[in-house]
């Protein structure tokens, strides 16, 4: 199976899987621990203690010092929400840190636990503009700025001509930049109504928390054009690629039992859709309407809890009961936001459309939330899924599907004789190649199964087998 069989006790770790590339984009946090110990290179990382807005700051900061093995200063302690925030400029006091997390115990007998991820570098050090360039920005964005629309565009303002003649970098991917911008903009558009930031190669949306207290009245925040980025592991983007693919091949089949083996045991999963207030019933996503858990809606309790579906059957029973679809896995976008040693939690946006539909109404939006744990076979196993689905924009619409996916065949190789599919079946699971792959080996090597194996050996130790023969389909 793609997955592999679900964990019986305790996950395994994913680290040092091997896998195969996907086009895929795929943003991760980077795997601190990992780069801490080894990387010397100097550069910043967030320190996160969560719920640690309930500790003063001197008591916490007393004990990581005194626990923690390698002296360190932390920079622009903060509270966050309920979290307790600090930055730390060296790989090796982050790593220290890691080391320590539950290790301090509190007057409740709570272990602290800690958090770390790299980090550009906060605000408080970051490069400050000059008061002058400050200026040039201001009279920058006031050109930038259509008063009758209460619209501001900053589209690629980095390469905007007129702070190129002064050689002021606006980098809204770095802190220092965007802090500026969004200052001008309450100081002098806090009335502002849209805001565009396309093709600021953005990554993050950390910089942008306070526009929603300085622009309070922002309902347009246009962000297309930020092409997703890659950071962390090579190993965590095959794993997550390689599981959507084959997740998706059978979610887009004619029958979604297959899924079950991608759930765990006591999985939950929900899906919600957009408040309509004329008659959400009738709306263009009725369909959805009566499994809708949106809990910004759903005031009852009891419904609230009918329609989480707990166990993997009750899930993949109501999975199959929904309208069949095409994902356009062209248009998927990944954000890993969560990895630890046995849990990994990520994001997969894109489109989708419903087969059995004749309208172009039929294209649907969706942001779906995986939570994992490792199972085995070097696959995951979901304990939660959350699925939101939305009419698609305009745009796209008018983008989706632009590449036709091919139709899988019901047989991968319908010209072979039963001894040679046996053969074929057997050299790609010794191997670890997906069918296309083993096949061409045994076909350059005449069906000659021992100097197919020699062959691939050799090949494999002089690392001269791409890593897409081992992305196996279904």
């Amino acid at each position: 199976t793609p997955y592999g069989s679900r964990p019986a006790r305790r996950p395994d770790s994913w680290h040092d899987r091997d896998g195969g590339p996907s086009s895929i984009q795929v943003t991760v946090k980077q795997n601190s621990e990992r780069s801490a110990s080894t990387n010397p290179r100097r550069t910043w990382f967030k320190i996160t203690i969560p719920f640690g807005k309930k500790y003063e700051k001197s008591w916490l900061l007393s004990n990581l010092h005194n626990m923690c093995s390698v002296p360190f200063t932390p920079v622009q302690f903060h509270y966050d929400c309920n979290r307790a925030v600090f930055y730390v400029e060296d790989s090796r006091t982050a790593y220290a840190l890691k080391q320590i997390t539950r290790r301090i115990v509190d007057k409740d007998l709570y272990r602290v636990a800690i958090t770390i991820n790299s980090s550009l570098p906060p605000s408080s050090v970051s490069t400050e503009l000059k008061l002058e360039e400050i200026e040039h920005v201001k009279q920058c964005m006031s050109k930038r700025y259509d008063g009758s629309q209460h619209a501001l565009d900053l589209n690629s303002i980095r390469s905007d001509p007129d702070l190129a003649s002064q050689n002021i970098e606006v980098v809204l991917n770095r802190r220092n930049s965007m802090n500026t911008v969004v200052k001008i903009i309450e100081e002098n558009i806090p009335e502002l109504l849209s805001l565009n930031l396309g093709n600021n190669r953005l990554y993050r949306l950390d910089d942008l928390t306070d526009l929603v207290t300085k622009a309070p009245s922002l309902k347009i925040l246009n962000l297309s054009r930020n092409e997703a980025s890659y950071f962390g592991t090579d190993e965590i983007k095959v794993l997550v690629s390689r599981f959507i693919q084959q997740y998706y091949l059978v979610y887009d089949s004619t029958d979604r039992q297959g899924l079950l083996d991608a759930y765990h045991d006591m999985a939950c999963c929900s899906l919600s859709i957009p408040f309509s207030p004329q008659n959400p019933a009738r709306s263009s996503l009725g369909e959805y309407f009566k499994e809708s858990r949106n809990v910004r809606r759903l005031k009852d309790p009891t419904l609230r809890a009918k329609l989480l579906k707990h166990t993997r059957l009750n899930v993949v029973a109501f999975l199959n009961d929904l309208p069949k679809t095409q994902h356009d896995i062209a248009s998927f976008v990944v954000d890993v936001s969560t990895q630890t040693n046995t849990l990994l939690c990520f994001t997969v946006h894109g489109v989708f459309k419903e087969v059995d539909s004749k309208s172009r109404e039929s294209v649907r939006a969706f942001s779906r939330v995986f939570i994992a744990v490792p199972a085995g076979n070097a696959g995951l196993c979901i304990v939660n899924d959350q699925l939101f689905i939305r009419n698609a924009t305009t745009e796209e619409i008018r983008k989706a599907f632009v590449t036709p996916a091919p139709t899988p065949s019901s047989s991968p190789v319908p010209t072979l004789t039963a001894p040679q599919q046996e053969m074929l079946q057997a050299f790609s699971q010794q191997s670890g190649m997906n069918i296309e792959w083993s096949q061409k080996c045994l076909q350059d090597n005449d069906w000659d199964f021992s100097q197919a194996a020699q062959i691939f050996t050799q090949l494999k130790g002089e690392g001269k087998i791409p890593e897409i023969a081992f992305v196996k389909q279904l």
